[in-house]
């Protein structure tokens, strides 16, 4: 299931006018460094400054360059680079970064279009997903994502990104301390015709097989009759990032939490399910409920830091999983976006 910003109020929309540029070392011929707004720190856009620019070679030869980017603006958008195909994305998120992730414990609909290249999200069009940061919940995660778009929509369908460092400041320093003390649980119920079957989710129909996946990434299970399974997982609410050394709001809290989605749907969840049996939902790391106006709070930090752009087709966005969110919004006409994970990360090593 996703969760659905319940709220119309969106940022206004960044048109693309280059504020800065700056040359990149010897590379200064090949291409260019530009900011979306002088406001917004990210996406830093690069772009081809030569015609005939192999993006694959210069990614291979750039690799350094492309991290120190990525760590001081959180978002890298590559625009301009012939990337027209599943293949090609493939080959360029190897170019950059090398092996790719297998897409494992899921929580989107997605469907694989190459090797470890997947949908970006195959929920409907209509729906706006809330900000997020890719697999907070898991024990293993990835640190970097990439996104992209083959064929951008006819209207929206824009993927807004937020700096998580920039949220934790907004986040109450009381609801800090919370979370800190108790970091936060995410219930997760299967098999009663709501969000992805546990088969997909652990990729396996095999139930000790789960329970042995749990056991391994410290998350209680339960089954339930009929071949229904509950799971609880307590994470963390905040993460040190291992390479800049700064503090991200880095969870699923707000996302999963039964309010954030439409009033409707929340309300219908309610009427049909018991709240321990909600398909999902999140606490407080203790069990306790998540007072309502701290859940609009974090709601609230998350749109006010939420920057928007509008995608061309062939642009590949790189994103550092913990120090920005994603999200999406509803289209109009056909879109096709990719995802592919990189750069795994233990949580036990931050």
């Amino acid at each position: 299931m996703s969760t659905i910003d319940p709220t119309p109020t969106r940022p206004a929309l960044a048109s693309f006018r280059p504020a800065a540029r700056r040359v990149i070392g010897a590379e200064e011929s090949l291409v260019r460094e530009e900011l979306l707004r002088p406001d917004q720190s990210l996406p830093l856009v690069i772009r081809p400054a030569v015609a005939g620019l192999d993006p694959l070679a210069w990614a291979r030869g750039n690799r350094e360059m492309v991290e120190a980017r990525l760590r001081r603006h959180g978002a890298v958008l590559f625009r301009g680079f012939p990337i027209a195909t599943a293949e090609a994305f493939h080959a360029f998120v190897e170019a950059v970064v090398g092996e790719l992730m297998e897409y494992r414990e899921r929580s989107s609909p997605r469907h694989e279009e190459g090797d470890r290249v997947y949908t970006s999200t195959d929920h409907p069009a209509d729906q706006r997903i809330f900000p997020h940061n890719e697999h907070s919940y898991a024990r293993r995660f990835p640190l970097k994502l990439f996104f992209c778009c083959l064929v951008p929509a006819e209207e929206g369908g824009q993927t807004p990104i937020a700096d998580t460092r920039r949220i934790f400041d907004r986040v109450d320093p009381a609801v800090r301390e919370r979370f800190a003390e108790n970091g936060w649980m995410y219930v997760r119920n299967f098999g009663d015709g709501f969000g992805l079957p546990w088969q997909t989710v652990f990729q396996t129909s095999v139930p000790e097989e789960v329970e042995a996946y749990c056991e391994r990434n410290s998350i209680q299970c339960e089954w339930k009759p009929g071949n229904r399974l509950r799971t609880r997982q307590v994470r963390p609410a905040t993460a040190v990032h291992p390479r800049t050394g700064e503090t991200t709001w880095f969870n699923h809290a707000t996302f999963f939490h039964v309010s954030t989605l439409p009033e409707d749907m929340s309300r219908g969840l309610l009427a049909d399910f018991a709240e321990e049996d909600l398909p999902n939902n999140t606490y407080y790391g203790d069990g306790s409920p998540i007072e309502p106006e701290t859940v609009e709070a974090l709601r609230a930090a998350y749109r006010a830091e939420s920057v928007l752009f509008d995608w061309e087709r062939g642009d590949v966005l790189l994103v550092d999983n913990m120090l920005a969110s994603h999200a999406r919004e509803p289209f109009r006409g056909a879109r096709k976006v990719l995802v592919a994970m990189a750069d795994p990360y233990e949580r036990e090593d931050l």
